[in-house]
């Protein structure tokens, strides 16, 4: 069969590299308290930035009225305001054009009879969750413009994961129509895959909480949490599920062991599996602990723990690449999805 048109390949790698910039971007918003500054939603209009003092004045004041302006910084000068205003506004506008990127490219290649209707379905959930996705976005800012000056951690939780759920799709379409010369049918390797890239979702759902509810500093220490293997008040919430979730430092002790699992089972895979790519997928793991261990130290230090979110989603492109390179080689390649 003919391989797939390489516009629409690399129109996908285009979309999943911002999807990608998109996530580290997301960190440095949360890591530097930026995400509630803009206290309005207007997906059509937002996009233009406050552009005369009397604009930056109306909009300080917005943010002033808010939980974190009223309760943490009502002190800010207007210049202060815009330290934390551009990072959370590069994050919406990124979103939009992110948005624009894999719509408009969609209708032309469409319009244009490049796509099958078994590739079609596909693109329109990436397009529907892309937009699901924004509006998720809104919601953990929201929950943050109540009461309190802080979002919900299960809506943050839910919004990144939603994000590295959009990339590893975006990825996994970049695979499918592209050379499939290298697939060798695997069918351990392949499940060993699949149950290690799920593993990696949990330990990304409850970094995600950790994150949400500021405990990666409640224990900046390592090996040990603040010199206990297992430390004290775990269980201290009743009914005791509820620690998993809303106790820092079960969250915490959760993520931590979590992670040494996966990184053990990637390490046991590449052992015995000794390719390219699982090798590569091992470097990435260790290298990503690494990661995480120095985050811990350095008590959430804002340049490695944006890192360590970026590591997450390089190990979850090495596991997918794994995956997909164990399935079978087939007559007919999904790259026949796209029609020349």
């Amino acid at each position: 069969m003919q391989p797939a048109p390489a516009s629409v390949r690399n129109w996908l790698i285009v979309v999943a590299a911002m999807i990608f910039f998109m996530i580290a971007i997301g960190a440095l918003t949360r890591l530097t308290e930026s995400g509630l500054s803009m206290v309005e939603w207007r997906p059509v209009t937002g996009w233009l930035p406050p552009l005369s003092d009397t604009a930056w004045q109306a909009e300080l004041q917005k943010y002033l009225s808010s939980p974190q302006g009223r309760l943490i910084n009502r002190g800010f000068s207007v210049a202060e305001f815009r330290e934390i205003f551009w990072l959370e506004y590069v994050h919406r506008l990124w979103g939009r054009l992110i948005g624009i990127a894999f719509a408009f490219p969609l209708a032309w290649f469409w319009w244009r009879g490049k796509l099958t209707p078994h590739l079609k379905p596909r693109l329109l959930a990436l397009l529907v969750l892309g937009g699901l996705q924004g509006a998720l976005g809104w919601a953990m800012v929201a929950s943050g413009l109540i009461d309190r000056p802080a979002v919900s951690h299960y809506r943050l939780a839910a919004h990144l994961l939603l994000a590295v759920a959009l990339y590893a799709y975006t990825a996994w379409l970049i695979l499918e129509l592209g050379p499939q010369a290298v697939r060798r049918d695997d069918a351990i390797t392949r499940r060993t895959a699949t149950a290690l890239i799920g593993l990696l979702f949990v330990v990304l759902t409850w970094g995600a909480l950790m994150a949400g509810l500021r405990a990666g500093t409640a224990h900046s220490t390592f090996p040990t949490m603040s010199g206990h293997w297992i430390p004290p008040g775990l269980f201290e919430l009743s009914p005791g599920w509820l620690n998993l979730f809303e106790n820092g430092t079960t969250i915490q002790f959760v993520h931590r062991w979590l992670a040494k699992l996966l990184v053990l089972g990637v390490l046991v895979q590449a052992w015995r599996v000794r390719r390219p790519e699982t090798m590569a997928a091992a470097a990435m793991a260790v290298l990503q602990l690494g990661l995480g261990i120095a985050t811990i130290l350095s008590g959430i230090n804002v340049a490695l723990a944006t890192l360590h979110q970026v590591g997450a989603v390089l190990l979850l492109t090495t596991l997918i690449v794994v995956r997909h390179r164990a399935m079978p080689s087939r007559q007919r390649p999904v790259s026949a999805m796209v029609r020349e």
